[in-house]
This record gives structure tokens, sequence and C-alpha cells, in this order.
């Protein structure tokens, strides 16, 4: 019998059916339904209003870790009222981004729009929204396009972002009269690759692209792409984090074609042995796999701000992820059976908001999780898509 869950707060009330993980192949492709609002909630990518409030609170009362979030995200190049945004028409990529033609540029002017914005919702200093405009207002009328092999996670990293900062700028400081152009820039440019998705990419493409896509979606009031986002979103996780449920090989990526288990052994990176939490690039390295483990977390969290309660599907899956690969970052041994007994560490600022979510509101024990969130405080950003989640999602109720 599935749990009932009652959410409120949209138009009316959502009633969602949610249920455990399939323990099958075959049924972990199988995801409940939800009954959704009518509308969307704004803003509602990544951050709603509360949230932003209760940081805004937080960083006027010089309470911690938020002061010396903020502090930090003040400081970098991000935050600089001096920049001058780099837009061009065709931001070509190749693997590694070398080519780099503009793709440094996008990402990061990208990033600094959202923070500009970040900054203006906890500061009210209408410098900052005025700037994230400028960024956002640069870029628009020019880009056409991305290109070369790296163009879809190039449009899923800089999309993300886009999204973040233009749901804040357009839904709280309100004043933006070329919203119409970004939203049609977003609409054309950006949302048709990034929806298609990469099945047969390593996971942390399309879980990328996914963030980028449901972000754009609700910024678009979009529901078509919004469900198609959570539908990817849906058949990738099980793909991606493995649990014992699974049976004695990963899940398969949904239309990749890798259902043998000699294919599905090389997709893992050659990894034979399969225990809860492994991810599908954890022998690859643990930086990719962060991105993957973050990505997926910010598609439930922005789900979660539109009454879809992906954390429902997904708690133990991205538990267990989490903590299996902060045990390693924290220096626990590593065994013989797992990558030929060596890992690439590294997994980056990505455990704050998936933390959050499943230990502050849930109320899921994470011990590991917790040290190493710990450690990585404050966190800052990885130049692509990760920025201040310290300072949006630390002990962040809303």
């Amino acid at each position: 019998m599935p749990r009932r869950l009652i959410v409120s707060g949209l138009t009316g009330t959502v009633l969602l059916l949610s249920g455990a993980l399939a323990g099958t192949q075959a049924d972990a492709q199988a995801r409940p339904v939800a009954v959704k609002a009518a509308s969307f909630t704004h803003p509602g990518v990544l951050v709603g209003k509360e949230g932003l409030g209760f940081v805004a609170g937080k960083v006027a009362a010089g309470a911690e870790p938020w002061k010396t979030a903020f502090a930090k995200m003040k400081a970098s190049r991000y935050a600089s009222l001096s920049r001058t945004p780099k837009p061009r028409a065709n931001v070509e990529c190749g693997s590694g981004s070398n080519p780099n033609n503009g793709c440094s540029d996008e990402r990061e002017d990208a990033l600094a729009a959202y923070t500009d914005a970040l900054m203006w919702a906890i500061t009210k200093d209408v410098r900052y929204a005025e700037k994230s405009i400028a960024i956002m207002d640069a870029w628009s009328p020019v880009i056409k396009e991305h290109t070369n092999s790296n163009a879809p996670l190039q449009t899923g990293w800089s999309g993300a972002s886009w999204s973040r900062a233009a749901e804040i700028i357009k839904h709280l400081y309100g004043t933006w009269p070329n919203a119409g152009r970004f939203a049609t820039m977003l609409r054309t440019v950006y949302l048709p690759l990034v929806i298609k998705g990469a099945p047969a990419k390593n996971g942390n493409w399309e879980l990328i692209m996914t963030d980028a896509a449901i972000g754009i979606a609700v910024f678009l009031d979009d529901r078509a792409s919004f469900d198609t986002a959570v539908g990817t979103w849906r058949k990738r996780l099980p793909a991606y984090i493995y649990l014992k449920s699974d049976g004695p090989l990963p899940v398969p990526p949904p239309g990749a074609g890798k259902d043998t288990g000699a294919e599905l052994i090389d997709y893992w990176q050659g990894q034979k042995t399969f225990v809860d939490g492994l991810s599908q690039e954890t022998c690859r390295d643990f930086g990719h796999t962060g991105w993957g483990i973050d990505a997926a977390v910010h598609v439930a969290e922005t789900a979660r701000l539109q009454g879809v309660d992906l954390y429902a599907e997904g708690k133990d899956r991205l538990r267990h992820a989490l903590g299996f690969h902060a045990a390693y970052e924290l220096g626990a041994a590593v065994p013989s059976w797992l990558c030929g007994g060596k890992v690439n560490l590294g997994l980056g600022p990505v455990a704050e908001i998936g933390y959050n979510a499943l230990h502050n509101r849930l109320g899921i024990a994470m011990s590991k999780t917790a040290q190493y969130v710990t450690t990585t405080r404050p966190s800052g950003s990885d130049d692509r898509f990760l920025a201040w989640e310290t300072l949006t999602h630390a002990e962040n109720p809303s």
C-alpha cells in the first residue's frame, strides 16, 4: 500500500502517491505518478522565497555558518560589480572544454548572474540585481548555439545557473524589461538540448542536463518539459546509484543499449562488486560522481518546491551514495574489491543540500555525511554549476 503525502501551499492541495523503490530491474523503471498543482510556485528553482528569507535572517544576525558562507560569496569574483560579461553566438566546447571557445565565459557569467541574484535577495542592494540583469541581458540576444562534443554538458552546466538566477530576479526583484527575451533564449537555445538527456554517456551528464531542464521548465511554466525532466530523473537515478535490491547487477541506463552483464560492468568502469551507494562513476573518479549526486539532489529539491516528492523515491539511493563516498573522503581504507583498491578522491562541496533534505528534514541518520559536510563548509563554487550551497541550504527548513 503506497504512502499518502499531502502537500499544500501551492494552488490548492496536492495529493502525491509514493512508495519504496522497486526491487527488480523491471520495477525500477515503473515510478509512481504525482497529481500536480495546476501552476508552478515561483521562485522555485533550487531555492524558494521562504528559504531565501531564512538565509537573509541568519546573515543579518551574524549566525554561523551563514555569516562565513556569505562573506565567501561576497568576496568571490562572481559577486564583483565590475564584471564585464563575454557573450558569444556560438559557444564551442570540446572534450574537457578543449577547445574552449566561450565555455568558461558562459559558465562563469551564468554563475555570476546567480551569485548576484543571491546577493540581492540577501542584502536588497539593488546594484546586485541590476548586475545580474545586465549579465543575462548581455547573453540573451547573442547566443545561438552550443557546438562540439561537450555541447550537451556545457548547456546543462550553464542552463542550471541561468534558470536559478532568472527565477529569483523575475519573481522577487520583478523589474526586468527583457525577461521575455531571456525566456526565449532558454526555450530555443538551452531546453531543446538538455531535455533530450544523454542515456549512453556517464551518468553525471544526464543528471546535470536534467537539473538544467527542470529549472528552465519551471521558469518557463512549461509543464510538459517539467514532467519529462522528472521522468528522466526517475529512470536515471536507479541506473546511477546502486542498491542491493536491484539484484546482482546495476539497473541498465534506459535507452543506452547496455543490457548484458559485460556491458554493465564496462559501463561501471570495470567494477564487479556492487554495494549500496556505489555510483556508476565511483571508479572513474569522485569528482564526476559528486557532480552526478548533487545534480540528482538539485532536481529533487526543485521538484519538492513544486510539490513533487522525489526524495520519497530516491532517499535510500541518495543517502547511501553520500555516506559511501564521504567515508573514503574522510580517510577510510579502500578495500581491494573497490576500484582495484584505489579511488580518485575529490568529491567536492556536494553534500550540503542532500544532507539538509535527508537528515534535517527527514530525520535520516547520516553520520559520515555529517562529518564530511563539516569539513567542506562553507562550500564555494566549482566554477561550473555548483555555488554557495552552505549559504542557501545549511539547516534550511523551508
